[in-house]
């Protein structure tokens, strides 16, 4: 037993290392190569997606990673290793459902609370799907709720090791979900895989669920950025009454009204504001516009969201 759980980890290990960029770089040239981005990822596009994938994960993370755990030691003396002892898969349990769990109530109430929403906005601002846009983040968002913490903190108690599996399997998971080739069709096309497709589809984000969830309208009854937050576990969406399931996929993705704000404004905004008249990164910019999803995510209590079940297939659009 010893000897597979060593094998597992060991496996993963490797995935978050090397794999997972292999991952999202052979995928990202799968999308490239089927055209997916043409006329969709014009210069500003490219440097907000650039900017938001690369300064995370060169100088954000490293940086509080290293001063983390530099603080905890002089913050939490004595707890060194304190969780060493809880066995691998209780360890990773626990991460799981802590770590997403929280994520998606943040998730939610960026979309929920108008004031929040223009933290989030830079992530639904992209009109197309796919490994470009996956980490499109304004700064701020991202530092305010961070896995950078969590697996800090877990590292300096003993944990480390559960902390960099789910961040493995977490951040495969979230990344085909925003990809835009639709690994999910076969689980509803072939019949004897659509019990697993249900099953799936209930358990953890696939394309055809969280592309809803960027959609640029809810008029098809396929878009539905009123919910479907979750990010590694689609449960929480179906738990909490905000899941939409429809097996299809968006005809266009993005804010209905964005004109191209600057780069620097959608990665740092409040510090740097938007040059783009009424938009609302800019300086006398509306908190949310009237035509904005946001403004439909709060619904009366007499019109909760209801998990729908329409299982037509439609083909994906380039995204």
């Amino acid at each position: 037993m010893e000897a597979t759980i060593e094998f597992v980890k060991k496996g993963i290990e490797n995935l978050n290392s090397l794999g997972f960029p292999f991952l999202v770089f052979f995928i990202g040239v799968l999308e490239f190569s089927f055209g997916l981005y043409r006329g969709k990822w014009p210069k500003n596009e490219r440097w907000v997606d650039i900017a938001c994938f690369t300064l995370p994960r060169l100088v954000v993370q490293p940086a509080f990673a290293y001063f983390g755990l530099k603080f905890l030691p002089l913050a939490l003396p004595g707890l060194k290793n304190a969780f060493d002892w809880v066995p691998f898969f209780w360890g990773c349990a626990i991460i799981a459902i802590a770590d997403d769990l929280t994520q998606y109530w943040y998730h939610r109430l960026h979309h929920e609370i108008p004031w929040l929403w223009r933290f989030h906005r830079t992530h639904h601002s992209a009109s197309y799907m796919g490994m470009a846009m996956a980490s499109r983040q304004n700064l701020l968002y991202t530092l305010f709720f961070s896995q950078i913490y969590l697996t800090t903190a877990l590292v300096y108690l003993g944990l480390g090791i559960p902390a960099v599996v789910i961040r493995a399997i977490k951040g495969t998971i979230t990344t085909l979900a925003h990809s835009s080739i639709p690994w999910d069709k076969p689980f509803y096309q072939i019949k004897w895989l659509n019990p697993i497709a249900w099953v799936l589809e209930r358990t953890i984000s696939t394309p055809a669920t969280h592309h809803a969830h960027h959609a640029a309208s809810t008029d098809d009854g396929i878009g539905y950025y009123k919910g479907n937050f979750g990010n590694m576990f689609f449960i929480w969406d179906i738990i909490f009454g905000t899941a939409h399931i429809s097996r299809q996929y968006p005809k266009a993705y993005g804010i209905s009204h964005y004109e191209g704000d600057q780069w620097y404004a959608q990665l740092l905004w409040p510090i740097f504001k938007s040059k783009v008249e009424g938009s609302e990164l800019a300086a006398d910019g509306p908190m949310v516009r009237l035509d904005d999803p946001v403004k439909a995510i709060t619904l009366p209590q007499n019109d909760k969201p209801k998990e729908v079940t329409t299982y037509q297939l439609s083909t994906v659009q380039s995204s």
